[in-house]
């Protein structure tokens, strides 16, 4: 039997952990059973206590900084535009002139009850602040996942399929190189480079298709490279089984054991890393929206902070929080089913 040390040979020991193909899935009886609904509202318990987490830290963040937004948002120049009669009344308006921990209980019982207050900078309520924000970064993130899946899994699986030692090693150091380079610095590169020297798209702005190529570029290529760090050694695990040499015994050629019976089966494991790859979108929204001058949450977010606009930073932190943790909670739900060596309890049968 023939064996296949291009991708296998890319981790030692590659074939002291054998790895069996799941013969089956749980069936839709076994997801009524008692076991399966503690699971399941062990991990629904576990996603709301991380979203409180998120709302206390960054209740406690702002308050430790030193200033009030009332009266930031009232100075100019270091001269207050209001009278103290009216800097009091905005106070109290926005429950500042009441203790910490009264203010802490009042903020968490309106986000109870979906009710985020109003912006202090603006007045706006934060849902609708929220609401306008969120569909051009949920865009900008969608379109940089597609880009980083084709990017890092292409990466992955060439690099695996490569027959030259000197190319393959190549390929596999791209990942690296793509991971340690600073969100910031991609972005300003791009528009050094594509908008400035050769007018290519535009610096700034969220019109048309035109200016979306450089921010999506620039959120993908270091999520591509996660990417493509997970499915190289992931590839390698699968490329070394039995079942792959068996099928390689059968004269198919090595891209139809790659596409067909390897990719499906090393690609599991991007599940783990699903919530990851959204809060790194999310989060590096922040700095390509400043960057390139786009609306979106991360713009919000940084004018928020720099107001120590109380209300919107929290109802920023609230749904990117959310989206990280429904993402997570997701994959939990789904692992057991896509993968039956893992077990209601996490660990491998």
């Amino acid at each position: 039997m023939r064996h296949l040390p291009a991708c296998s040979s890319l981790i030692p020991g590659s074939g002291a952990n054998p790895m069996s193909r799941p013969s089956s899935g749980l069936s839709i009886r076994h997801l009524l059973r008692r076991d399966v609904l503690l699971y399941v509202a062990a991990r629904v318990g576990q996603s709301a206590l991380v979203l409180w987490a998120a709302f206390t830290l960054s209740f406690a963040i702002l308050y430790v900084l030193p200033g009030d937004p009332v009266s930031i948002m009232v100075n100019q120049d270091g001269q207050s535009l209001v009278d103290g009669a009216e800097l009091a009344k905005l106070k109290a308006e926005y429950n500042l002139d009441k203790p910490i921990t009264e203010q802490y209980f009042i903020a968490l019982w309106r986000v109870l009850h979906l009710d985020f207050g109003r912006s202090i900078q603006s007045g706006q309520t934060v849902a609708s602040a929220l609401a306008n924000a969120i569909p051009p970064t949920a865009n900008l993130a969608f379109c940089a996942l597609v880009v980083a899946l084709i990017m890092g899994v292409g990466l992955a699986v060439l690099g695996c399929l490569v027959q030259a030692p000197w190319l393959r090693t190549l390929l596999l150091a791209l990942p690296s190189l793509g991971a340690a380079l600073p969100t910031f610095w991609i972005g300003l590169l791009f528009l050094q480079v594509l908008s400035f020297h050769f007018t290519i798209f535009p610096a700034m702005g969220n019109d048309g298709w035109r200016s979306l190529v450089m921010p999506v570029a620039t959120l993908a290529i270091p999520t591509s490279a996660r990417i493509a760090q997970v499915m190289s050694r992931s590839l390698a695990l699968v490329w070394s089984q039995p079942f792959t040499e068996a099928i390689r015994a059968k004269g198919v050629s090595r891209t139809h054991l790659m596409l067909v019976h390897t990719l499906p089966n090393a690609a599991i494991p991007l599940l783990t890393m699903a919530g990851l790859i959204v809060g790194g979108l999310l989060a590096g929204s922040v700095v390509t929206e400043t960057v390139f001058s786009r609306d979106g949450i991360g713009r919000l977010a940084q004018g928020a902070v720099s107001a120590k606009d109380i209300p919107m930073v929290q109802g920023v932190v609230l749904v990117v929080a959310a989206s990280f943790v429904v993402v997570n909670l997701i994959v939990d739900l789904l692992y057991p089913l896509l993968d039956p060596r893992i077990t209601l309890s996490g660990k491998r049968r």
